[in-house]
């Protein structure tokens, strides 16, 4: 007889079966005895209970014990099995619980007859730990019950709770968050305005909130943000900088002069978005936060009273750089400023052709609402794209600029209609002219592209020399002070590695401007002195 499939049926062990009348020889020799018993086994009921049982155990995912049902079930099989199986010719087995037994020996020892049931008697469970908060980690309990204790040493003097003046030491002290983001924090805590936070509201927020587990990027990212919105928008860093120039020693000089206090504010939220925000949408993701250094900047103001000395972002030195270069194009003092205007930047370093690509608004859309005019916010991007063309902002700048057909590649074609002013203006000035194609070797060997004949933006990342690409196509005056390389610039730039090509021009600007205004102000003098009457000294 033959029977389909005898070959699967001869890898089943015949001892597996346990059978208690029928030697696992006579199963051997004849496999289709084994493949009719085990389709019997099968139709049995307590079999069907059997596997039943078993995926009802795993569901629940309570431990799998199957020896007791199994020797329940042999024993209620062993009648049902057919007379041929009971009355063989072979010997019957030993007694499995012999401990003596070759058989029981041999099963101990060998790793090829362990039952895969058998194998789930003993399950090892890995308790996995929650790795996923929806409202953020909870703190640790050391670190809960030590905030605890010291919130309850401020708020022991304050039983009714702390006022908005009283709250600036919790912010530092238990928050570890800078000084002035305090009254921030008290707003975001005192939802009802009552003026007043008592210690269960501060619990609340801060302990029970889980704003004491995260990190100090999130911390601000949350106490800054509106209710419901997962970004930062330029209105929510106003009333931190209104309570830096209020509480600053280094801002003192400014609080006689709101006009000029409103436009620091401006020009430090300008400059935190041009550098934070690179993505370019005006809002600031928690992402794009923790990936760049205003934290960092935020905490070293909060410690340093000089602020000429923090760089990023809120020197005072750098806002008046920006304000002054605007104010001197701006002719007419409306606070917006024309392509005629934008052309006198620098002694008319840049190109007509370049330009006008900044008033198409390819590279960023602009913020004023009168055609054809730059606004302040949108002359801040620009300086800080043009001084310092190493930065990654600047490259996507200007990379938009002369990627005419918006491909995302920089074609030689390309390149050759913005040098080609260049060149003009060279013959104007009597300057030896260089031809595009000695131009075009150079850019080439300085950027080292990936594919031959064009540029893309991340070839201009990966190279330290992309910025003097852009000088040589539009920028005439940077342009020939690359090609002779300015000793003093060299000099200066060993000297301090650290500063950005921006840092450099800003501290060259702001000595510029101020000795400029020491002479306005010299010669107003002396003409005073002119102006009064004389006395004779008898």
């Amino acid at each position: 007889m033959e029977i389909d499939g005898v070959n699967d049926v001869q890898i089943l062990d015949p001892e597996l079966l346990q059978l208690p009348g029928l030697s696992p020889v006579s199963l051997k020799a004849n496999p289709h005895i084994a493949e009719e018993l085990f389709s019997q086994w099968l139709s049995l009921p307590e079999t069907g209970r059997l596997v039943k049982s078993l995926i009802d155990d795993t569901k629940s995912s309570t431990p799998v014990s199957v020896s007791k049902n199994c020797t329940s079930l042999n024993v209620a099989c062993g009648s049902a099995l057919p007379s041929v199986f009971l009355n063989s010719g072979t010997p019957p087995l030993s007694p499995r619980g012999s401990p003596g037994s070759p058989r029981f020996s041999r099963q101990k020892t060998s790793p090829s007859l362990h039952s895969p049931l058998k194998s789930v008697r003993e399950p090892k469970r890995q308790l996995i730990p929650q790795f996923y908060f929806q409202h953020g980690r909870p703190p640790a309990k050391e670190l809960r019950e030590q905030c605890i204790s010291m919130v309850d040493q401020f708020f022991s003097n304050y039983i009714d709770g702390l006022h908005m003046d009283e709250f600036k030491s919790i912010t530092k002290e238990v928050c570890k968050l800078p000084s002035f983001l305090s009254s921030v924090l008290f707003r975001k805590i005192d939802t009802s305005c009552t003026g007043i936070v008592t210690r269960d509201a501060f619990i609340k927020y801060w302990v029970d909130g889980h704003m004491l587990a995260m990190d100090v990027a999130s911390q601000i990212y949350n106490i800054l943000r509106q209710q419901g919105c997962k970004y930062l928008r330029q209105a929510d860093f106003k009333p931190v900088l209104e309570e830096l120039l209020t509480t600053h020693p280094g801002l003192e000089f400014l609080r006689n002069t709101p006009e000029f206090q409103e436009r620091y504010a401006e020009t430090v939220i300008y400059r935190i978005f041009y550098y934070i925000n690179r993505s370019g949408t005006g809002c600031i993701t928690l992402r794009e936060l923790k990936r760049g250094n205003l934290i960092t900047a935020m905490q070293q103001v909060d410690e340093e009273d000089d602020i000429n000395k923090v760089i990023r972002y809120f020197s005072y030195e750098h806002f008046y750089v920006i304000y002054c270069r605007f104010w001197e194009l701006d002719g007419d003092h409306d606070f917006l400023i024309d392509k005629e205007n934008l052309i006198k930047y620098g002694n008319h370093a840049l190109t007509y052709r370049i330009v006008d690509r900044i008033f198409s608004q390819v590279p960023r859309k602009f913020t004023s609402k009168v055609e054809g005019k730059m606004s302040y916010e949108d002359f801040a991007y620009f300086i800080l794209a043009e001084e310092d063309k190493s930065s990654e902002p600047s490259l996507e700048y200007w990379f938009k600029c002369i990627d005419l057909d918006g491909d995302g590649v920089i074609t030689p074609n390309e390149m050759q209609f913005f040098y080609e002013e260049q060149l003009h203006r060279m013959e104007c000035i009597t300057q030896e002219p260089v031809l595009f194609e000695d131009i075009l070797c150079q850019i080439f060997d300085m950027i080292k592209p990936e594919k031959e004949n064009c540029i893309t933006l991340q070839d201009l990342k990966a190279s330290k020399l992309s910025g003097n690409i852009f000088n040589i196509l539009f920028n005439l005056n940077k342009f020939m002070a690359f090609e002779t390389r300015d000793p003093f610039l060299i000099r200066q730039e060993r000297e301090n590695p650290t500063l950005t090509e921006w840092d450099r021009f800003a501290q060259r600007e702001y000595v510029r401007l101020s000795m400029e205004e020491d002479v306005e102000e010299v010669s107003n003098g002396s003409a005073d002195v002119w102006d009064e009457p004389l006395e004779s000294p008898f």
